[in-house]
C-alpha cells in the first residue's frame, strides 16, 4: 500500500445541507455525537494501511482544516507519511475548481511528487466503513486502468448517483451520471448499479485522461459525466461490489447530502443493533476528541409533577454532557450539551454547545453548535410555527436550527 496515494475531495458547497453548511464544508460537519463527517474516509483509510493521503479543500475549509490539524497529525513525515491539506492553488488559471476532475487536474504537480503508481480518489462526505486494500488489491490483479466501487441502489435513489451497465466479468460497459431514467440491473427490476464515488486509477492513466479532458472544450471537467464515459470506450474499466466490513454481506453506505439524509444516517446509530458498528475494535473510527469529563446524569426526584429525573434512552451521549433532571430519548448528543430540569430531548441530534432550558421540548430536531433554548420554548411540535421563527423545516418534518439565528441566545458564535 506504500505506492498508493489516498486522494480525498472535500470542497463541495454542500448547499443541500444548509443551514449546517453555511458556516462549514460539509465534510466538516458534525455527525455521531463526536466525529466529523471526514472521519470516516481518514479512518478507513488508516485501517486500509494507507499512509500517503492528501485532502483537496475549497469552500469554507477553516473549520476542517483546524479539525485535520487537531486530530490527524500524528502520521511521520520521515517515513513518507503524511496527511495534507491542499487549498485551491490556481496552479492552472485563476478560476476555482470547475468540476472534480478539474480539481484533481489542478492539482497535478503535487500528486505526481508523491511519485504513487494508484490513485484512490474518494469523497469525503460518505458514512461507511470500507478497507480499501481490498478494492486497490482487486484493481491490481486485473489489470484494469480504473475500477469504481459500486452498491445496488433503487431507481429513485440512481438519479443522485452515477449508474453503470457491467457484463459478467464486472466491466463496466455504460455508465451514466445522475441519469432520468436510470437502467436497472439485468437480474433485479427495481434496482440499479450505483457508483459510490470511489475510484482506483492506475496513476499514469489517470494524468493522461486529465490532461486529455483539459483540451476538450465542451468537458464538464467531472469524473462522473466525462472521464469515466471517456475511459470505458478504449480501456478496461471495472467495477467493484462493496460488501460491508463486519458481516460480508450487508451494505452500509450513506450519502448524506441532505438535511433527511443527515438525520436518518445518525438515528441509524441509536437503533438497538445499529447496520454501522462503531463499537467494532478491529476497525477503530478515529476523529479528535478534547478533554472533557465523562457525562453525568442528575436528579432523580419521582415527587415532582412532572417527574424531576435525569435520564437518556436508546441514545448516545458524548462527554461533558450534563443530563440535569431533563430526558433524553433516542438522540445524538455531542459534547457538552446540557439539558434541564423537566427538559424533553426526542428523535433529535444536538451538536456541541447546546443548552436546553427548563420545560423545553424538542422533538425530530437538528440544532447546531452552542445554540441555547430558552426556558419553555417547543420545536419540532408546529412546522408552520417553526418556519415562522426562520427555522428550516425539510419535507420529512425535521426541523433544524443553524448557529446565530436572532429568535435564541447564542453562546458560540465562532465558526467551527
Amino acid at each position: 500500500m506504500r505506492n498508493v496515494l489516498a486522494l480525498i475531495l472535500a470542497g463541495g458547497k454542500g448547499t443541500r445541507l444548509e443551514p449546517l453548511t453555511r458556516d462549514r464544508a460539509k465534510p466538516a460537519v458534525p455527525f455521531g455525537g463526536v466525529y466529523r463527517i471526514i472521519d470516516f474516509a481518514l479512518s478507513n483509510c488508516i485501517n486500509s494501511g494507507l499512509r500517503k493521503m492528501l485532502i483537496m479543500t475549497q469552500y469554507k475549509a477553516a473549520s476542517l482544516d483546524r479539525h485535520i490539524n487537531l486530530g490527524w497529525r500524528f502520521l511521520c513525515r520521515e517515513l513518507d507519511e503524511f496527511i495534507d491539506i491542499l487549498p485551491p492553488q490556481q496552479r492552472i488559471d485563476e478560476s476555482w475548481y470547475q468540476g472534480t476532475a478539474d480539481a484533481v487536474y489542478q492539482n497535478i504537480y503535487s500528486i505526481e511528487k508523491t511519485r504513487a503508481d494508484y490513485v484512490l480518489i474518494l469523497a469525503g462526505d460518505h458514512i461507511y466503513k470500507m478497507d480499501y486494500s481490498q478494492l486497490i488489491a482487486d484493481h491490481i490483479v486485473s489489470g484494469a486502468k480504473l475500477t469504481i466501487a459500486c452498491i445496488p441502489a433503487t431507481l429513485e435513489e440512481g438519479k443522485q448517483f452515477g449508474v453503470m451497465q457491467v457484463d459478467a466479468n464486472r466491466r463496466v460497459i455504460e455508465f451514466a451520471e445522475k441519469p432520468s431514467h436510470p437502467k436497472c440491473m439485468p437480474d433485479d427490476s427495481t434496482r440499479c448499479l450505483a457508483s459510490m464515488g470511489i475510484y482506483v486509477f492506475n496513476a499514469q492513466f489517470l494524468y493522461d485522461e486529465l490532461c486529455r479532458d483539459a483540451t476538450e472544450p465542451d468537458s464538464h471537467r467531472d469524473f462522473g459525466k466525462d472521464i469515466i464515459p471517456g475511459a470505458i470506450r478504449d480501456h478496461l474499466v471495472r467495477a467493484w461490489p462493496f460488501r460491508d466490513k463486519n458481516t460480508g454481506k450487508s451494505l452500509y453506505w450513506r450519502d448524506v447530502g441532505t438535511l433527511d439524509a443527515f438525520y436518518e444516517a445518525n438515528m441509524d446509530l441509536v437503533a438497538v443493533d445499529p447496520e454501522l458498528n462503531l463499537y467494532d475494535r478491529s476497525w477503530p473510527m478515529r476523529t479528535y476528541q478534547p478533554q472533557l469529563p465523562p457525562p453525568k446524569f442528575v436528579f432523580a426526584d419521582e415527587s415532582t409533577t412532572p417527574a424531576r429525573i435525569g435520564q437518556a434512552r436508546d441514545s448516545m451521549i458524548s462527554t461533558g454532557c450534563i443530563i440535569s433532571g431533563g430526558s433524553v430519548t433516542r438522540s445524538v448528543l455531542s459534547p457538552r450539551v446540557r439539558v434541564n430540569s423537566y427538559a424533553t430531548v426526542e428523535d433529535s441530534i444536538l451538536f456541541e454547545g447546546v443548552e436546553v432550558g427548563r420545560h423545553c421540548r424538542i422533538r425530530k430536531a437538528i440544532i447546531d453548535k452552542g445554540v441555547r433554548i430558552p426556558e419553555g420554548v417547543e420545536i419540532g411540535f408546529d412546522p408552520a410555527a417553526d418556519r415562522e421563527r426562520g427555522f428550516t423545516v425539510t419535507d420529512s418534518g425535521v426541523c433544524v436550527l443553524g448557529m446565530g439565528y436572532d429568535s435564541l441566545l447564542v453562546q458560540d458564535w465562532s465558526i467551527d
